[in-house]
């Protein structure tokens, strides 16, 4: 060997039983350094070595290993070609979490870097505890990101998880927990496999498994421990269990000449190398004859047929040989790969621009273990399969999967379809990618499609969730969402409140405008009003007009009939301002309505005041020495109903000055409709209103009852005050009818008072008169009136 051999270590891990694909792996590091040696570009003046050792899968043979190689003392097996070298530059290996984590602190002070291409544990990202450790596989923490997302885009929120109860399965367990929270992803249960996997224990994590309501399960375990499950799983269910499989599989890629390699392998080249002296019981089920007397004592164990030397790797498919999915393989040839790059680097470092004291490279003769690790981590080259190679500040490989779908094939084999993958150094949110029409899920999935695993059904658009009470927040029942309230999607936590002009559907998942209310004229009830205001007009008409036509008649003269007429117009006025009631509130129709009502109705009491204050005062006028008339003539009768109705018409302005009535919407009573209704902008205004309008009632009906026993003929007081009683009672009636009758009812309530209270002045006053007028004319007569001894007003 020449002085600037180096020499590459790998601890290989092995199983508790022979492993075939160990051994491809091992061979793989063999393949890739022969390949390198005869690269005339990648580090033409340098020969890679490299020397074996077996861990075992137990970290106390690797731990050996490791002093070995610090000793500088081979174990004097035959594939070294170096010996003697004090210290080694850089380990490849181990392929296990446990082992690695031995490893790397024992040779952690000393620098040495270990490359390992299978412990993927996250605890081995911890610089401070492993400084020399880098990794071709991604850290755990990384495959657990790749599966929560895989789990979150099929909606899975109920799952299981059962683990090796070492590192690597408790690191991974707390690595899917911590990612699993960011989605709200709940784990039913943890189960973890103890170490020599007793039949119990792992009947009873089985049992836990199939009573489990939880349809998906996530797996940390390595090969043996998962085939101890399955085989326990499939006592009770079928054969194909793991058919429609779905996970991540370490970036896969073919190595050209590798297989043809590896067939070459044989017991004639390699006497007494006891791998192969394994491999060929394994392969072909026969026993190598060898004169080496510790070889036989190993090889008693394999009691098989001895080989006739003839037996050929070529001819058979065997897990050694198979190079189909070189997944762990191609870890293997990357980390060899990445040591050589790092050495090209240091060789081709040119002085004043290296990364040390005074800019200097690092010796190259004599390669120190410190400064190649330090090349080492920082190495970044393009395989040549077109991968970016590279190690993060943690040491781990940039995170690159191949999302993998195991299907049965007819034959009953098991075929590993690629249908995605999960690339970490793509945009966030887009790092997953996957076809799922190349899925195939197990037999039992309806119509092929994902299998439903959640605690609850997602809660329907209308409904929100609630957790139940000391159970995962992915168990919840779906609660309708309130009156006003929706959701519009699928597992909504909350309802929205609508806003204030819509309500909720009846399925609770819309919005929709509300039902707007007021007293139309489409109603039924504002058609009967309506035609009750108009009839109501049209007999105030008539009866004016019947007044007219017998104008100078007695009973017409005697009944002060300027003021009859002016009572019939505000009467008019009062059953039309009613119409103004009805129909869509606007700005103009609020402000009418109310201001006509007032203005009318105070006029119509007017009228009344001042036809009841010339009966008093005509009685008054028949004593001796009484002049009281000449104080109540015409114009003074005009002069009181012009001041009592202006003062309305005074109050009303102001009213519409400061704070006219207007339109609002209402949904104090009803949430689910807007009420529109007039409100009545200043109340102490509205109040005034009413409250003249009473007052003048009140004065009317007083002097009526004063009037009433007067000796008339035709005298109106009675009839006044009959009038006025069934005013106060429409009107002290409506008050809690009014505050009782939400909505259109308030104005029908309102239109019904205005037409009572209308209706109930017209006939007290006019029907007896007109009465007497179209059916009696004979006592229309002045002679009749003297013959009773009346006195008539004039």
């Amino acid at each position: 060997m020449r002085a600037d051999t180096i020499e590459l270590k790998e601890i290989l891990r092995g199983l508790d039983r022979f492993s075939q694909s160990g051994l491809r792996w091992t061979l793989t590091m063999v393949f890739a350094i022969e390949e390198i040696n005869r690269n005339r570009e990648l580090l033409p003046h340098t020969t890679l070595g490299y020397e074996i050792f077996d861990s075992c899968d137990a970290s106390s043979e690797g731990l050996k290993g490791a002093f070995n190689l610090l000793k500088g003392r081979g174990n004097g097996a035959p594939n070294s070609t170096c010996a003697g070298v004090p210290l080694v530059p850089v380990i490849v290996g181990d392929g296990a979490s446990s082992q690695s984590i031995a490893v790397s602190r024992l040779v952690a002070p000393f620098a040495i870097g270990l490359v390992s291409y299978f412990a993927s544990c996250s605890c081995l990202s911890n610089k401070s505890e492993f400084p020399t450790f880098l990794r071709t596989i991604p850290s755990d923490a990384v495959q657990m990101k790749a599966l929560v997302r895989l789990i979150h885009h099929f909606e899975w929120t109920w799952i299981g998880a059962v683990a090796e109860d070492n590192d690597y399965g408790r690191f991974g367990m707390r690595s899917l927990i911590e990612e699993a929270a960011k989605f709200e992803i709940c784990i039913a249960y943890i189960e973890f496999l103890l170490p020599g996997r007793t039949r119990q224990r792992v009947s009873q994590v089985a049992k836990t498994i199939r009573t489990s309501s939880a349809k998906v399960l996530i797996m940390f375990c390595g090969e043996s421990d998962a085939m101890s499950l399955v085989n326990e799983l499939r006592i009770a269910e079928t054969v194909d269990i793991l058919s429609g499989t779905i996970g991540f599989g370490i970036r896969r890629a073919e190595i050209p000449g590798l297989r043809e390699f590896l067939v070459k392998l044989h017991p004639s080249t390699a006497p007494y190398n006891t791998y192969v002296q394994e491999l060929w019981g394994h392969v072909f089920g026969c026993s190598i004859k060898t004169s080496n007397h510790s070889l036989k004592e190993n090889m008693s164990a394999f009691p098989y047929k001895p080989c006739t030397g003839s037996e050929n790797l070529e001819t058979v498919e065997s897990a050694y040989s198979d190079v189909s999915q070189l997944r762990v393989s191609y870890n293997v040839y990357k980390a060899v790969y990445a040591i050589a790059h790092a050495l090209q680097n240091l060789q081709s470092c040119e002085n004043g621009k290296g990364p040390f004291v005074n800019n200097t490279c690092g010796q190259k003769s004599k390669v120190l273990s410190w400064q190649l690790l330090h090349y080492l981590r920082e190495v970044r080259f393009t395989s040549q399969f077109g991968e970016e190679v590279s190690f993060d500040k943690n040491g781990d490989a940039i995170a690159s999967y191949d999302l993998i779908n195991w299907q049965k094939r007819p034959d009953g084999s098991i075929d590993f379809v690629n249908v995605g993958y999960y690339d970490e150094a793509l945009p966030k949110g887009e790092e997953l990618e996957l076809d799922e029409s190349r899925i195939v899920w197990h037999r039992t999935a309806l119509q092929n499609k994902a299998p439903l695993s959640v605690c609850s059904k997602s809660c329907l658009a209308g409904t929100r969730k609630a957790v139940r009470k000391g159970q995962p927040v992915c168990c919840f029942d779906c609660l309708p969402c309130a009156d006003g309230e929706i959701s519009n999607e699928t597992g909504s936590i909350e309802c929205i409140k609508c806003p204030s002009d819509y309500w909720s559907n009846e399925p609770r998942n819309q919005c929709i405008p509300k039902e707007i209310e007021f007293l139309s004229f489409q109603d039924s009830m504002g058609i009967t009003l309506t035609a009750i205001s108009v009839l109501g007009a049209c007999i105030t008409g008539a009866i004016a007009t019947v007044y007219l036509h017998f104008i100078n008649t007695p009973i017409v003269k005697a009944n002060n009939s300027e003021l009859s007429f002016l009572l019939l117009i505000s009467l008019i006025l009062c059953f039309l301002c009613s119409i103004a009631f009805i129909g869509q509130p606007s700005a103009w129709s609020c402000m009418v309505r109310h201001t006509v009502f007032g203005v009318s109705f105070a006029l119509c009491l007017s009228c009344i005041l001042s036809k009841t204050l010339v009966v008093l005062m005509a009685f008054k006028a028949t004593l001796p020495g009484s002049d009281v008339m000449k104080w109540f003539g015409p114009r003074q009768q005009r002069s009181i109903v012009f001041i009592c109705a202006l003062i309305q018409v005074i109050i009303c302005v102001i009213w519409l000055l400061t704070s006219p009535p207007l339109p609002a919407k209402n949904t104090k009573y009803q949430n689910a409709k807007i009420i529109l209704e007039c409100g009545v902008g200043s109340t102490v205004a509205y109040c005034s209103v009413f409250g003249y309008i009473g007052l003048l009632g009140c004065i009317c009906l007083i002097l009526a009852l004063l009037a009433r026993k007067l000796p008339d003929r035709f005298n109106e007081a009675k009839l006044i005050t009959f009038s006025m009683l069934i005013f106060f009672a429409v009107w002290v009636t409506f008050i809690p009818a009014y505050v009782s009758q939400p909505g259109k009812y308030t104005v029908a309530v309102e239109v019904f008072a205005i037409l009572a209270s209308s209706f109930g002045l017209l006939f007290c006053i006019f029907f007896s008169k007109c009465y007497i007028i179209l059916l009696k004319p004979d006592e229309n007569t002045k002679k009749h009136a003297i013959a009773k001894k009346c006195t008539t007003v004039t």
